[in-house]
């Protein structure tokens, strides 16, 4: 592969363990250039783990890591020189101002003085904070904080920047102005890899996701492909709880799915088998000729929320399965 067409970030095969704990289980992870990737996960799931393998502060036990076309373990100084990254924690130093730290930053990438202060210029006004940028930092809200730690890491003018959970504890509004900061970053052509916990955020920014869970990746993908594959929800609820079962036949027959029913709400609800589509029109005919007495009926589009909970999961159940076949085997 040559390397125009390599993908800006690229992780293949990769595992890292701390003592005991297996952090990373042979994780494959590809960024093409341009794009923004949500890695998502539970806590713990290597999310931090792979950021910091491919930020090369920590190196992988075995695999290979190549970032903007450098081997991030042989040629880690020019990684280094590729990349920005925002942690979960703002590196700022309160006691000065916002344009001090930037300028600080890009003294410390061996800006020269003068051109370390126009960078500071250029970022405060493309980012909205050049009225901020005399304040000290301690004055600064949550949300401007994180904004001035994001474009620390842009100093350099990086063509491959990792964000890990960028938005966590902001308020709605702080967080949509980072989500403003990060589109405007992808369509300048800056490759951004991003973890964080809200899915919405995922869904809103990332052209892939690629969910972790116990340290491998179970699931690649664009963010429509992968809710496409779970299938819709079914929901009816019932004027005559007496039809609940009756309701559920007619579900399951149309979607191929499972009906789980509420009996309490009169409710039933089922998930449809991916690939299969309900029409509302559709349904109501198919209670109708039931006679089913229906109070609502909705067909819901899944969102990332169900996709993630339906891949960890299946994914935790299997790891507990295995865990339990192999206390089983010791007990045996």
């Amino acid at each position: 592969m040559s390397d125009a067409s390599r993908p800006a970030i690229e992780m293949t095969g990769v595992e890292k363990r701390f003592g005991a704990t297996e952090a990373l289980r042979g994780l494959d992870l590809a960024v093409p250039a341009g794009t923004v990737c949500g890695l998502l996960g539970p806590n713990g799931a290597g999310k931090t783990t792979a950021v910091r393998v491919l930020a090369t502060l920590v190196a992988p036990d075995r695999g290979t890591v190549r970032v903007a076309g450098h081997d991030a373990v042989r040629n880690a100084e020019e990684v280094r020189r590729a990349i920005g990254l925002a942690g979960q924690h703002a590196a700022l130093d309160e006691g000065i101002t916002g344009r001090d730290n930037l300028h600080l930053f890009g003294r410390l990438h061996r800006l020269g003085a003068r051109r370390a202060r126009e960078r500071a210029d250029e970022l405060l006004t493309r980012f909205g904070l050049a009225e901020a940028g005399d304040r000290l930092v301690r004055t600064y809200s949550g949300g401007m904080r994180r904004r001035l730690d994001l474009i620390a890491s842009l100093v350099t003018s990086p063509p491959v920047l990792f964000l890990d959970e960028p938005t966590t504890g902001l308020d709605p509004r702080s967080r949509l102005e980072i989500w403003d900061t990060v589109k405007e970053l992808a369509d300048g052509g800056t490759t951004v890899l991003l973890t964080t916990q809200y899915l919405e955020e995922a869904d809103r920014l990332a052209d892939d996701i690629v969910v972790v869970d116990h340290g491998a990746a179970i699931a690649t993908g664009p963010p429509d492909r992968l809710k496409e594959a779970i299938g819709s929800q079914v929901s009816v609820t019932l004027a005559n709880p007496e039809q609940l079962a009756a309701t559920a036949v007619v579900l399951s027959a149309l979607t191929g799915g499972d009906a789980q029913v509420d009996v309490a709400e009169r409710t039933v609800t089922v998930l449809t088998v991916p690939g299969v589509s309900v029409l509302l029109p559709s349904l109501v005919r198919e209670l109708d000729g039931a006679g089913v007495l229906a109070e609502d009926v909705a067909v819901r589009a899944p969102s990332l929320d169900d996709v993630f909970l339906a891949l960890t999961g299946a994914a935790r159940e299997s790891a507990a399965g295995s865990q339990e076949s192999a206390d089983l085997g010791r007990a045996a």
